[in-house]
């Protein structure tokens, strides 16, 4: 007898696990299809958790080797040990995919092991390790496989010498020599990774300017300090050709304005390029739901596809791919489907880069008001101002506001320097409820912290900063 379900989520990542969980809390019956063997998708076992471990564990490792003796504390001998280092890491990462277990427990989720597919309207296939089919009927799908590494043309990634982020999160050694394709979040923060543990770093983008879609000031001002650290950058440059040489690549790459032709051979190229939707194997086009020109699958307002009950949320469906933003698609789908009004709003979805600075924005840049020909006015404080900043040495960056001309309300934040990653949330929150910057200016923040500059921004928007 076939085994039947009020709700199917495809996919245990952050969207699907989360969706699983908000489903059962509303009283359906529910289960999680996930192929890989532990729950938590890219984000908790290849991606943004095990990248911040390393992030965390390299920034602790430099300070102790270039900083520590400066202020005050003598530190010798300083030596890496790379495979405790990683071995951290993954220990990180299996409490945390044990810890969504668990919740899979105590909320009474059923979860299938193995690769599911939609056979029908209101059937699921799981073919698990062993390659048994089976067939599980229900009222609701979700599609949450989220999304893989994008490569280059004639490019392959072998996970060895050519790498996807997932193995430049497992180098068993530090390479000498590490040549990053692709100058946005990924690539930038397995670079200050390698980086900070030896590696001679060099980046290659096409565009000319690192992180697309950040305001530009941030991006002028990230760039430097990268700089600054050591990194390398090939900038306007375009990628012919990657080949192997025994244990090395060779990389081809061309200046996109004086047509300048460069060869780099290095140990390592970590190809970070982007990712694209996870769809292949679910059976869409044989039952008909539709995909866009970059793969991603087709919704209306309420995540549903041409069918009614079939949602897909998080990274195979249009916007950014953020783990947050597939989370809250993942609790909007399960209130939708118990007839609650369910909403994301995407005007304010937070994107965080956890290099050393932090690099944080949510809302409008100023290059994408002035397309929109809305008029703005913006407000800046430099953490080199911020006592505490000060006192921690942590004085790069700024926080910069932009708000409304006329209405004051604020339109978007952007930010680098300490801690921003966490403190973008004070701004979201004030966005997601219609603040103004002088409702920010006018909030009292607790003295001395990091979250000052903050205030100062907003006092800076209309030209009145206390201490700059």
């Amino acid at each position: 007898m076939q085994k039947s379900f009020d709700v199917i989520v495809i996919g245990g990542g952050p969207g699907g696990y989360v969706c699983a969980i908000r489903s059962a809390q509303l009283g359906f019956k529910t289960a999680c299809i996930e192929s890989r063997g532990t729950l938590g998708g890219t984000c908790l076992n290849v991606g943004c958790i095990p990248s911040k471990s390393l992030l965390n564990l390299s920034e602790n490792y430099h300070k102790a080797q270039r900083e520590f003796n400066s202020l005050g504390i003598e530190a010798s001998r300083i030596k890496l040990n790379l495979s405790k280092m990683m071995s951290n890491k993954n220990k990180s990462v299996l409490t945390l995919t044990k810890g969504v277990e668990y919740l899979f427990k105590k909320n009474k989720i059923t979860y299938l092991k193995g690769n599911g597919s939609i056979s029908s309207q209101n059937i699921v296939t799981v073919v698990d390790e062993f390659k048994k089919k089976s067939n599980y009927q229900t009222k609701n799908i979700v599609i949450s496989t989220g999304s893989i590494p994008a490569s280059l043309p004639e490019i392959k990634i072998d996970e060895n010498i050519i790498v996807s982020s997932t193995g430049a999160l497992s180098f068993n050694k530090v390479p000498k020599e590490l040549i990053i394709i692709g100058g946005g979040y990924i690539g930038l923060e397995m670079g200050s990774v390698w980086k900070r543990l030896g590696s001679n770093v060099t980046v290659v983008e096409f565009l000319d300017h690192i992180i697309p879609g950040m305001d530009s000031d941030i991006s002028t001002e990230f760039l430097k300090i990268l700089k600054k650290q050591g990194i390398n950058f090939k900038l306007n440059s375009k990628v012919t050709a990657v080949s192997t040489v025994k244990d090395q690549a060779v990389v081809d790459f061309t200046n996109n304005e004086s047509a300048k032709r460069e060869r780099i051979q290095t140990d390592k190229v970590l190809i970070a390029v982007g990712r694209k939707p996870n769809i292949e194997g679910l059976n869409l086009t044989k039952i008909g739901i539709k995909k866009d020109t970059q793969g991603r699958i087709q919704v209306n307002k309420k995540f549903q596809t041409k069918f009614e009950n079939i949602y897909a949320i998080g990274d195979v469906i249009p916007g950014p791919m953020l783990a947050h933003k597939a989370e809250d698609e993942g609790i909007a789908v399960a209130e939708i489907i118990a007839g609650q009004a369910g909403h994301v709003n995407y005007d304010v979805i937070p994107a965080v880069i956890y290099t050393s600075p932090e690099v944080a924005a949510v809302g409008k840049t100023e290059e994408q008001l002035k397309k929109e020909k809305i008029k703005y006015k913006v407000g800046k404080f430099p953490f080199l101002a911020n006592s505490r900043a000060r006192v921690n040495n942590e004085t790069e960056g700024f926080v910069k506001i932009i708000a409304d001309e006329k209405s004051d309300k604020v339109l978007g934040a952007h930010m680098i320097g300490p801690h921003v990653g966490t403190m973008i949330a004070e701004v979201a929150l004030a966005m997601e409820f219609g603040a103004s910057s002088e409702d920010i200016a006018r909030t009292c923040h607790a003295h001395p912290t990091y979250t000052e500059a903050i205030k100062e921004a907003a006092l800076a928007v209309d030209n009145r900063p206390i201490h700059y």
